[in-house]
Protein backbone atom coordinates (compact mmCIF):
# COMPACT_ATOMS: atom_id res chain seq x y z
CA UNK A 1 0.00 0.00 0.00
CA UNK A 2 1.74 3.56 -1.00
CA UNK A 3 0.08 6.82 -1.50
CA UNK A 4 0.35 7.26 -4.93
CA UNK A 5 -1.17 10.97 -6.15
CA UNK A 6 -2.93 13.86 -4.72
CA UNK A 7 -5.71 15.43 -5.91
CA UNK A 8 -6.53 18.97 -5.47
CA UNK A 9 -10.11 21.40 -6.21
CA UNK A 10 -9.70 24.53 -7.67
CA UNK A 11 -11.96 27.04 -8.88
CA UNK A 12 -9.28 28.32 -11.60
CA UNK A 13 -7.72 25.49 -13.22
CA UNK A 14 -5.26 27.73 -15.49
CA UNK A 15 -4.37 29.79 -12.37
CA UNK A 16 -3.53 26.90 -9.97
CA UNK A 17 -1.76 25.19 -13.21
CA UNK A 18 0.85 28.02 -13.54
CA UNK A 19 0.82 28.12 -9.45
CA UNK A 20 2.22 24.72 -9.71
CA UNK A 21 4.25 24.29 -12.88
CA UNK A 22 6.14 27.79 -11.66
CA UNK A 23 7.02 26.97 -7.46
CA UNK A 24 7.24 23.03 -7.70
CA UNK A 25 8.89 22.99 -11.28
CA UNK A 26 6.95 20.39 -12.87
CA UNK A 27 6.75 19.33 -16.89
CA UNK A 28 3.53 19.64 -18.66
CA UNK A 29 0.02 17.78 -17.27
CA UNK A 30 -2.05 15.54 -18.62
CA UNK A 31 -6.08 16.60 -19.36
CA UNK A 32 -7.89 13.01 -18.26
CA UNK A 33 -10.93 13.01 -20.29
CA UNK A 34 -12.43 9.98 -17.89
CA UNK A 35 -12.95 13.34 -15.33
CA UNK A 36 -15.58 14.42 -17.45
CA UNK A 37 -18.58 12.13 -16.17
CA UNK A 38 -18.19 14.25 -12.82
CA UNK A 39 -18.49 17.38 -14.19
CA UNK A 40 -14.85 18.02 -13.70
CA UNK A 41 -11.92 19.29 -15.81
CA UNK A 42 -8.42 18.49 -14.15
CA UNK A 43 -4.60 19.04 -14.87
CA UNK A 44 -2.81 15.15 -13.36
CA UNK A 45 1.56 16.01 -12.97
CA UNK A 46 4.07 13.58 -12.52
CA UNK A 47 6.62 14.14 -9.38
CA UNK A 48 8.89 11.39 -9.92
CA UNK A 49 6.55 8.59 -9.83
CA UNK A 50 3.76 9.89 -7.90
CA UNK A 51 1.12 12.49 -8.42
CA UNK A 52 -0.45 15.45 -8.32
CA UNK A 53 -3.59 16.40 -9.54
CA UNK A 54 -5.86 20.04 -9.45
CA UNK A 55 -9.71 19.41 -10.85
CA UNK A 56 -11.93 21.68 -11.08
CA UNK A 57 -15.87 22.02 -11.84
CA UNK A 58 -17.27 22.83 -15.07
CA UNK A 59 -20.85 22.16 -14.34
CA UNK A 60 -23.12 22.87 -11.63
CA UNK A 61 -24.55 20.58 -8.79
CA UNK A 62 -20.91 18.54 -8.56
CA UNK A 63 -18.83 16.96 -5.11
CA UNK A 64 -16.07 19.27 -6.10
CA UNK A 65 -18.42 22.16 -6.37
CA UNK A 66 -19.97 21.92 -3.42
CA UNK A 67 -16.52 21.10 -1.26
CA UNK A 68 -15.45 24.70 -2.71
CA UNK A 69 -18.41 26.24 -0.88
CA UNK A 70 -17.95 24.21 1.95
CA UNK A 71 -14.59 24.71 3.18
CA UNK A 72 -14.43 28.25 2.01
CA UNK A 73 -12.41 28.29 -1.30
CA UNK A 74 -9.73 26.12 -3.08
CA UNK A 75 -8.46 22.72 -1.11
CA UNK A 76 -7.33 19.15 -0.96
CA UNK A 77 -9.88 16.65 -2.34
CA UNK A 78 -8.58 12.94 -2.82
CA UNK A 79 -5.97 10.84 -1.90
CA UNK A 80 -5.58 8.32 -4.03
CA UNK A 81 -3.45 4.74 -2.84
CA UNK A 82 -1.73 2.17 -4.66
CA UNK A 83 -2.38 -1.56 -3.55
CA UNK A 84 -1.66 -5.06 -5.36
CA UNK A 85 -4.34 -6.73 -3.49
CA UNK A 86 -7.69 -5.25 -4.68
CA UNK A 87 -10.11 -7.80 -4.34
CA UNK A 88 -8.84 -8.48 -0.63
CA UNK A 89 -9.11 -4.53 0.14
CA UNK A 90 -12.81 -4.44 -1.64
CA UNK A 91 -13.60 -7.18 0.35
CA UNK A 92 -12.61 -5.52 3.53
CA UNK A 93 -14.51 -2.53 2.58
CA UNK A 94 -17.33 -4.26 2.73
CA UNK A 95 -17.00 -5.86 5.63
CA UNK A 96 -16.20 -2.82 7.15
CA UNK A 97 -19.72 -1.47 5.67
CA UNK A 98 -18.21 1.77 3.37
CA UNK A 99 -20.02 2.87 0.47
CA UNK A 100 -18.74 3.24 -3.06
CA UNK A 101 -19.36 5.89 -4.65
CA UNK A 102 -17.33 4.98 -7.86
CA UNK A 103 -15.95 1.94 -9.16
CA UNK A 104 -14.76 0.70 -12.15
CA UNK A 105 -12.30 -1.97 -13.49
CA UNK A 106 -11.01 -2.30 -17.33
CA UNK A 107 -7.94 -2.99 -19.19
CA UNK A 108 -5.70 -4.00 -15.86
CA UNK A 109 -6.96 -0.92 -13.88
CA UNK A 110 -8.86 -1.41 -10.67
CA UNK A 111 -10.31 1.23 -8.81
CA UNK A 112 -12.46 1.77 -5.76
CA UNK A 113 -13.51 5.63 -4.77
CA UNK A 114 -14.92 5.34 -1.15
CA UNK A 115 -17.30 7.76 0.48
CA UNK A 116 -15.48 10.91 2.57
CA UNK A 117 -18.55 10.41 5.04
CA UNK A 118 -18.05 6.91 6.32
CA UNK A 119 -14.01 7.76 6.40
CA UNK A 120 -13.78 11.19 7.35
CA UNK A 121 -11.71 13.94 5.41
CA UNK A 122 -11.72 13.50 2.02
CA UNK A 123 -12.45 11.32 -0.80
CA UNK A 124 -9.99 8.15 -0.43
CA UNK A 125 -9.43 5.37 -3.93
CA UNK A 126 -7.46 2.20 -3.40
CA UNK A 127 -6.45 1.32 -6.88
CA UNK A 128 -4.62 -1.46 -8.55
CA UNK A 129 -2.74 -1.21 -12.00
CA UNK A 130 -1.15 -3.89 -14.27
CA UNK A 131 1.88 -3.45 -14.27
CA UNK A 132 2.27 -2.07 -10.72
CA UNK A 133 4.06 0.92 -12.28
CA UNK A 134 1.80 1.87 -14.73
CA UNK A 135 -0.73 4.88 -13.81
CA UNK A 136 -3.48 5.45 -15.79
CA UNK A 137 -4.69 8.60 -14.19
CA UNK A 138 -1.21 10.41 -15.65
CA UNK A 139 -1.63 9.31 -19.08
CA UNK A 140 0.16 6.76 -21.06
CA UNK A 141 2.97 8.80 -21.92
CA UNK A 142 3.98 10.48 -18.04
CA UNK A 143 7.12 9.02 -18.00
CA UNK A 144 8.04 11.32 -20.79
CA UNK A 145 6.60 14.84 -18.80
CA UNK A 146 8.70 13.71 -15.36
CA UNK A 147 10.86 16.63 -14.28
CA UNK A 148 13.00 16.33 -11.09
CA UNK A 149 14.97 19.60 -10.77
CA UNK A 150 13.11 20.81 -8.12
CA UNK A 151 10.27 17.99 -6.69
CA UNK A 152 11.11 14.74 -6.94
CA UNK A 153 8.17 12.96 -5.64
CA UNK A 154 4.86 12.75 -3.06
CA UNK A 155 5.46 11.64 0.53
CA UNK A 156 3.01 12.11 2.62
CA UNK A 157 -0.59 14.04 3.40
CA UNK A 158 -2.43 15.38 6.17
CA UNK A 159 -5.93 15.47 7.21
CA UNK A 160 -7.25 17.74 9.88
CA UNK A 161 -10.91 17.05 12.01
CA UNK A 162 -12.51 17.21 15.32
CA UNK A 163 -11.09 13.89 16.14
CA UNK A 164 -7.93 12.59 14.83
CA UNK A 165 -8.15 9.81 16.86
CA UNK A 166 -11.47 8.25 15.31
CA UNK A 167 -10.43 9.72 11.66
CA UNK A 168 -7.16 7.99 11.64
CA UNK A 169 -8.81 4.44 13.38
CA UNK A 170 -10.67 4.85 10.23
CA UNK A 171 -8.14 4.86 7.77
CA UNK A 172 -5.84 2.22 9.16
CA UNK A 173 -8.78 -0.01 8.79
CA UNK A 174 -9.49 1.34 5.11
CA UNK A 175 -5.35 1.05 4.54
CA UNK A 176 -5.03 -2.24 6.59
CA UNK A 177 -2.47 -0.22 8.19
CA UNK A 178 -0.93 0.53 11.82
CA UNK A 179 -1.22 3.71 13.03
CA UNK A 180 0.94 5.81 15.58
CA UNK A 181 0.59 8.69 18.04
CA UNK A 182 2.90 11.82 17.22
CA UNK A 183 3.34 15.19 19.08
CA UNK A 184 0.63 17.06 17.13
CA UNK A 185 -1.53 13.44 16.38
CA UNK A 186 -1.56 10.32 14.84
CA UNK A 187 0.20 8.71 11.58
CA UNK A 188 -0.18 5.73 9.40
CA UNK A 189 3.21 4.50 7.67
CA UNK A 190 3.20 3.42 3.85
CA UNK A 191 5.58 0.49 2.97
CA UNK A 192 7.45 3.30 0.87
CA UNK A 193 8.16 5.43 3.79
CA UNK A 194 5.64 7.91 2.87
CA UNK A 195 3.22 8.92 5.65
CA UNK A 196 -0.72 10.03 6.43
CA UNK A 197 -0.85 12.05 9.32
CA UNK A 198 -4.34 13.54 11.14
CA UNK A 199 -4.27 16.75 13.29
CA UNK A 200 -6.60 18.98 15.02
CA UNK A 201 -8.37 21.53 12.79
CA UNK A 202 -5.74 24.45 13.04
CA UNK A 203 -7.38 27.26 10.10
CA UNK A 204 -10.73 27.27 10.70
CA UNK A 205 -11.85 25.96 7.51
CA UNK A 206 -13.22 22.94 8.45
CA UNK A 207 -12.47 18.84 8.25
CA UNK A 208 -10.41 18.12 5.19
CA UNK A 209 -7.24 17.09 3.34
CA UNK A 210 -4.50 20.42 4.47
CA UNK A 211 -1.51 19.84 3.33
CA UNK A 212 0.84 17.17 1.48
CA UNK A 213 4.88 16.46 1.68
CA UNK A 214 6.92 16.84 -1.48
CA UNK A 215 10.76 16.31 -1.65
CA UNK A 216 12.14 18.29 -3.35
CA UNK A 217 16.07 19.22 -3.57
CA UNK A 218 16.42 22.79 -2.37
CA UNK A 219 13.74 23.80 -0.30
CA UNK A 220 14.79 27.57 0.19
CA UNK A 221 14.43 27.85 -3.95
CA UNK A 222 11.09 26.61 -3.67
CA UNK A 223 10.01 29.08 -1.25
CA UNK A 224 11.22 31.92 -2.99
CA UNK A 225 9.38 30.52 -6.25
CA UNK A 226 6.24 30.67 -3.66
CA UNK A 227 7.40 34.01 -2.49
CA UNK A 228 7.11 35.50 -5.77
CA UNK A 229 4.22 34.54 -6.42
CA UNK A 230 2.56 35.53 -3.13
CA UNK A 231 2.31 31.71 -2.54
CA UNK A 232 3.36 31.57 1.43
CA UNK A 233 0.15 31.81 3.92
CA UNK A 234 0.02 33.40 7.07
CA UNK A 235 1.97 31.09 8.79
CA UNK A 236 5.15 30.89 6.72
CA UNK A 237 3.84 27.82 4.90
CA UNK A 238 3.90 27.38 0.70
CA UNK A 239 0.54 27.00 0.06
CA UNK A 240 -0.85 26.31 -3.72
CA UNK A 241 -4.23 25.72 -4.63
CA UNK A 242 -5.64 26.14 -0.57
CA UNK A 243 -3.43 23.43 0.19
CA UNK A 244 -0.61 23.76 2.90
CA UNK A 245 3.02 22.14 1.21
CA UNK A 246 5.44 20.76 3.43
CA UNK A 247 9.03 20.65 1.79
CA UNK A 248 11.10 17.63 2.38
CA UNK A 249 14.45 18.59 1.40
CA UNK A 250 15.97 15.23 -0.12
Amino acid sequence: MRLRQIALVGKDLWDRKADIEAVLGLGSAYLDPGVGKYGLINQVWPIGDTFLEVVSPNEPGTTAGRLLEKRGGDGGYMAIFQTDDIESARTRFEVLGLRTISQADFDGVHMTHLHPKDIGGCIVSVDQMTPPERWEWGGPDWRAKVRTEVSTGIVGCELQGDDPGAMSASWAAVLDRPRSSFARGFRILMDDGGEVRFVEIGDGRGEGLSAFDVRVRNAAQVRANAAARGLIDTAGAVALCGTRVNLVEA
